[in-house]
């Protein structure tokens, strides 16, 4: 494998601190709608116990999603090599 260049430490630690806040953010808010949107319809009466967590599972795949498309974006702005 060839070396394409030093690694650029600063924007390493950038894009690290970036994902660690927007992905916590980003499922914290997909888990959050998913219970809410379950309890505010009352779907459990409707479609039976568990629809709170498909919902919330539903969600925190869009939002994983999201992240993978946040990210490969935030790289090509800060390059991680030289």
């Amino acid at each position: 494998m060839a070396n394409k260049g030093s690694v650029n430490t600063r924007n390493l630690v950038t894009i690290v601190s970036l994902a660690i806040l927007v992905g916590t953010e980003i499922i914290g808010v997909a888990l959050a709608a998913g219970w809410a949107l379950s309890g505010l319809f009352e779907l459990h009466l409707v479609f039976g116990p568990h629809v709170d967590k498909v919902l919330m599972g539903l969600f925190t795949a869009l939002g994983l999603y999201a992240m993978v498309r946040f990210m490969q974006r935030a790289v090509q702005v800060e390059p991680i090599r030289d």
